[in-house]
């Protein structure tokens, strides 16, 4: 299917912020895509926790399987709209590299350690892995991805960030935060998808835990509609089969109503190209109903699941080995690895104590506090 004149295409991206001449065989969003699958942070994503620890579990989302189902809805949605598949798997694949071990957990740890020392956003700490922490080239630090797909990757991003951003690279991608622009309909449409994946997965890891059921879900209008139409199919239908079928029934809708509204929003707009897309609206977007539906399944899953209190149990351990860990390493640098030392050495410490703690897998982080402090907490 040939790309729609408001989607992003490779022979006119912006470019890369050090030149490399054109592959002979790949559009630069493709080799943006491979260079993020050979990337040791996507190799990590593996063992950093969704809900639920990896060793809760072999089951269960991680961060890796979470990027994976957002690459897939987001190709999905993308080839109806006409957009640049590759682009939208670069961005699906990438939007997680910063995340912390432990979940949000993690994240809200180091933003609290980090809070004299420009805090730290995982969205951002993406961003920093990819133009940066990434050592794999000689000419270059990071991986040198194209803007396009860096651009999709800083989703979220505070004034004061953006401004050091637009500081350091003029016109890049802290600009739209000033300017009140939005990014490409690929970057919009793989923050739509983030949403759309991890409801779904959470409920289906919610289920498998043990921690929620069919019959409190049944409670929410998004679900509760299509476990009815999978038992009026299928009236025998229970356990693993009917969440599956109710779930499938519940993406399916998403994905068919996202798809529908945006095509609504770009008929209204009549934006030519994706110049006009960034300085839009967002045009991306779930129906109202659907929009309502979505953040009412959000506030059940924020209520019975992520405050759940075994999940916060294991949130406050998290909590306490990382909080340690920033503590030892800032108090005594010489327990980083070696490039963060340097990196220490050449900038500030708590802030490459942060990215060092920011790119461990939960196990690991475990280990470390284990070793470190002789406690053991999971």
């Amino acid at each position: 299917m040939p790309l729609a004149p408001y989607a992003c295409h490779a022979s006119r991206s912006r470019g890369r912020r050090v030149f490399e001449p054109a592959a002979p065989t790949r559009s630069e969003f493709q080799r943006d895509r491979d260079r993020i699958i050979h990337s040791t942070a996507f190799r990590r994503l593996v063992y950093k926790t969704q809900v639920f620890l990896n060793h809760e579990g072999d089951l269960f989302r991680t961060r890796l399987t979470h990027s994976l189902e957002v690459a897939q809805l987001g190709r999905s949605i993308g080839r109806s709209l006409g957009l640049d598949e590759d682009l939208i798997e670069a961005v699906a694949l990438a939007h997680d590299l910063g995340h912390t071990p432990f979940g949000h957990a993690g994240q809200d740890v180091l933003d609290e350690c980090m809070k004299a020392h420009g805090g730290f956003e995982h969205n951002l700490q993406s961003l920093r892995v990819v133009d940066k922490l990434e050592q794999r080239y000689p000419a270059f630090d990071g991986l040198n991805l194209c803007f396009e797909t860096r651009e999709g990757i800083l989703k979220h991003c505070a004034r004061r960030d953006a401004l050091h951003l637009e500081e350091i690279e003029p016109g890049g991608v802290g600009a739209r935060f000033l300017l009140g622009h939005q990014p490409s309909l690929e970057a919009q449409l793989c923050n739509l998808a983030d949403e759309v994946a991890y409801n779904a997965h959470d409920i289906d890891d919610g289920v498998r835990s043990g921690l929620l059921d069919l019959e409190q879900l049944a409670t929410v209008p998004l679900v509760q509609s299509y476990l009815k139409e999978a038992l009026a199919a299928y009236p025998a239908l229970q356990g693993k089969r009917l969440l599956a079928e109710t779930i499938r029934g519940m993406l399916s809708a998403q994905v068919y109503d996202i798809i529908d509204a945006t095509r609504s929003a770009l008929q209204a707009a009549a934006v030519a190209d994706v110049e006009e897309v960034r300085q839009a609206p967002a045009l991306m977007a779930f129906s109202p109903a659907m929009r309502a539906a979505s953040t009412e399944l959000k506030r059940f899953l924020f209520a019975h699941l992520y405050r759940h209190p075994q999940v916060q149990t294991t949130r406050m351990r998290a909590e306490q080995v990382l909080r340690d860990l920033f503590r030892i390493y800032v108090a005594e640098p010489g327990q980083l690895p070696a490039e963060y030392r340097e990196s220490a050495s050449a900038n500030d410490i708590p802030r490459a104590c942060a990215d060092y703690i920011a790119g461990m897998t939960d196990r690991f982080a475990i280990r470390e506090h284990q070793r470190l402090t002789g406690l053991t907490l999971f």
